[in-house]
Order: structure tokens, then C-alpha cells, then sequence
């Protein structure tokens, strides 16, 4: 079956505009991809039709806007193949999935002198939590290396676990260079000691199936913006005997059972962690982000994408003077590189003149750009409505840009 290229492009209006007199070239989707008519109709119609507020009412629309949000969380339960709806919990974003962990599994089971496994690779978002944990509980962050390919040293990462190791928490797929980890691999390491695994999958979910029953991972979480969704809404699966054993996140409406100004009890899950009104219009915007996804299909979105990856890296292999940073053999759709004696700041500001949106600075990996020894890279990041007519576009403006600094 031929990728419906034009059918997709088409559902993406910002994609039409120019920038600069120039057609838009969006190559910044790791950072944030764009949206859809389909979300885009979601949120417009959910507000002109449906919104309440939801598991409170007994009107008619309290029961439908509740009703939507609820199947949100069964269509993510059914995209990620989770074995209960009470496993999965509505966030902010993956941010605030891993700060959740970390404060309330990470409190009742991390002590003083205990280890959290991290890689070498991790987002800050990955690293942080982890951090101010060790800090509260006297504990020890562990960091498994890279290669210079930007593969995690399995051997390494296997050598590293030992029986003060309370918490593995590793990222899917890096969003500084592409690579995707052997998680399932990883995690079997980890369960052989008894000890929990977090994945952070926000940059994997929109590139690649993802079943946490067959990945076996205790915890998985994403953010929805990623995944053609909107900001402000994310994911966190747990598995249930996990969640239920943790205690509270937040306190405040929606997360109770009783309340006396003596004690409270708390609601079951997934309730027992959404304190308060939550982000319920991007939730449902959220849903329409998966069917859209489904419709297209995730088998169908990796081959596709692998082959702009693939496509992309052959062309940037024929500039003298760049250098590709990660070339992970296990690599999403992401090509990070920097090019001889002009500063990536530079290189995102010159491209931005012709259309072409990139990323260019540390990514929110600033010990992956410590360990390759450079300040920043130019990180150009494909998504289902990128072509290979734009990879060279994007080319010819670098091979351009080149021209112009070493004239």
C-alpha cells in the first residue's frame, strides 16, 4: 500500500503557509510536531459543544465531556496495549509523569544509599527528578555510558545493576540523537534482580509501536504534543499493583473519597493521581490524536519515516564538513549534526531565512553535547508529512550555507 503522502500533508494546514516568501519546511517535530484539521476540529467542536466539567455532574453535558475523556484514556490504553484503563494516568506531559514517580515511588521505596540506573543519553527531564530524589533520600545516581555511535554500552548498563540498584529509568528512544535503546533487553536485566524499570517514551510514541505488556516495563510515560496532540497533556502508565501501592501525588478535588478536617481517604485509580480540574479539552484532543494515528497506521508511519531517516543520512554523508552526531544501527527519525566553523545557532537562524524550521542547542541533553565534545548541534527531526523534496531542500540550503561562511 503506497503512504498516503498528500492525503497527510493536506490534514496539516500551518504546513501551507511560507515563511519568509518561502514554503514552510518543518523539521523541529522532536521538539513538538504540528496538528492536525482532525485535532484541530476536536478541540474547536468539544468547546462549542461538549465542555464541563467531568466526573462531578449529573447534567447532560458533564456526562458527555466525561464520557469523552474516559474514552481517551481506553484509546490509550488500547494504543500502548496497557491491561486496565486504571493504569493509565493523565498528566501534564512526561515531565511531570517522571517528577510524579519520583516523588511518591521514589519516596516510599529509594533510601540512603540506595542506586537509580540511569544512561548516558537521558533528556533532562531524565535526569533532574532523579537528581533532587537523591538529594531528599541520600541516594546514588548511576549512569550507564554511550559509544561513540551513540549506543548505550549494554555490557555496561548490565554491569551497573547490582542489589542496592532500587529504580531503572531509561529512555526509549534519545531525543539528541535518534537512538532507541534494547528496552525490552534492559528491562529482562533489571527484573532478573527484582528491580522496576521506567521508560521515558516521549520521543519513541510517535515514531514506533509501543507494547508495555510484551516490553514488560513498570512504568511508561509520554507527552501528547509529540504525538500530534496538544501541549499540556501527557500519560503515565503504571502497572496497577505499582500505582496502588504509591502514595498520593497532589491533594485536592477528584482524588478523594471522604474528607473530615481530621483525615481524608482517597479515590481508586487512575483517580487517586488527578488532583483537580484537569486539561480536559486537550485530553479528548488527545483521542482524536490516536484514532488519526491509527487511521494511518504505526507500521506504516516507522517504514515511511525510516526511509526519510535513511534518505536524510545518505545526503548528509555527501557534505564535506559535516558530521552527523548519533548513528545509532537502531535509530528513529531524528538527524542531529554540526558542521566545520559555524555555530548551530547560526546554522538554525540561516535556514530559518529560507523556510526551513530546525532545532539547534543542547536539546535538554547538555551531557550527550558534553560527551561528544561540542557546544550544541543542528537537529533536523522528521515526522509523517516530511518528504525527501524537503530533505534536499534542506541539503542544498546547508551545502548553500557552507558556501556563504567559507567564502
Amino acid at each position: 500500500m503506497t503512504y498516503p503522502i498528500e492525503k497527510i500533508r493536506a490534514d496539516f494546514p500551518i504546513l501551507a503557509q511560507k515563511i519568509r516568501n518561502k514554503p514552510l519546511i518543518y523539521l523541529d517535530n522532536a521538539a513538538s510536531s504540528q496538528k492536525p484539521n482532525q485535532v484541530i476540529d476536536c478541540i474547536s467542536n468539544f468547546y462549542r459543544e461538549d465542555y464541563a466539567n467531568i466526573h462531578r455532574g449529573v447534567h447532560t453535558l458533564s456526562q458527555r465531556a466525561t464520557d469523552k475523556y474516559e474514552q481517551t484514556r481506553n484509546k490509550v490504553k488500547d494504543f500502548i496495549n496497557a491491561d486496565s484503563g486504571k493504569e493509565i494516568i493523565f498528566v501534564r506531559g512526561a515531565t511531570e509523569a517522571i517528577n510524579l514517580i519520583a516523588q511518591t515511588f521514589g519516596l516510599a521505596n529509594i533510601n540512603v544509599g540506595d542506586e537509580i540506573l540511569i544512561t548516558a543519553m537521558e533528556h533532562h527531564s531524565n535526569i533532574v527528578p532523579w537528581q533532587m530524589l537523591c538529594k531528599q533520600k541520600g541516594a546514588i545516581l548511576k549512569v550507564a555510558p554511550i559509544n561513540q555511535q551513540g549506543e548505550l554500552i549494554y555490557d555496561k548498563f548490565k554491569a551497573l545493576i547490582s542489589d542496592k540498584t532500587k529504580l531503572v529509568a531509561v529512555v526509549h528512544m534519545s531525543n539528541a540523537l535518534g537512538s532507541i535503546n534494547p528496552v525490552k533487553k534492559m528491562i529482562a536485566a533489571a527484573h532478573a534482580k527484582n528491580i522496576p524499570v521506567l521508560l521515558d517514551g516521549a520521543q519513541a510514541i510517535p515514531h514506533i509501536s509501543v507494547d508495555v505488556q510484551d516490553l514488560d516495563c513498570d512504568f511508561y510515560v509520554f507527552s501528547g504534543h509529540k504525538l500530534y496532540a496538544p501541549s499540556g497533556v501527557g500519560v503515565l502508565y503504571g502497572k496497577q499493583a505499582l500505582l496502588e501501592a504509591m502514595p498520593a501525588y497532589q491533594g485536592g478535588g477528584d482524588m478523594i473519597r471522604t474528607v473530615t478536617f481530621e483525615k481524608s481517604t482517597y479515590a481508586g485509580l487512575p483517580h487517586k493521581f488527578e488532583a483537580g480540574t484537569p486539561n480536559i479539552t486537550d485530553t479528548v484532543a488527545l483521542g482524536a490524536a490516536i484514532d488519526y494515528i491509527n487511521n494511518i497506521g504505526m507500521d506504516a508511519i516507522a517504514i515511511y519515516e525510516n526511509e526519510l531517516l535513511v534518505y536524510a543520512t545518505e545526503k548528509a554523508r555527501q557534505i564535506n564538513g559535516l558530521t552527523i552526531i548519533g548513528d545509532a544501527a537502531e535509530k528513529g527519525a531524528i538527524l542531529s549534526f554540526t558542521l566545520d566553523r559555524i555555530h548551530p545557532h547560526d546554522i538554525g537562524t540561516m535556514l530559518d531565512s529560507v523556510g526551513i524550521a530546525i532545532r539547534a542547542g543542547h536539546h535538554c541533553a547538555m551531557p550527550v553535547m558534553d560527551f561528544f565534545n561540542v557546544p550544541a548541534t543542528a537537529r533536523a527531526s522528521f515526522a509523517i508529512y516530511n518528504t525527501t523534496a524537503e530533505i534536499d531542500l534542506l541539503m542544498e540550503a546547508i551545502q548553500e550555507l557552507i558556501t556563504i561562511f567559507n567564502a
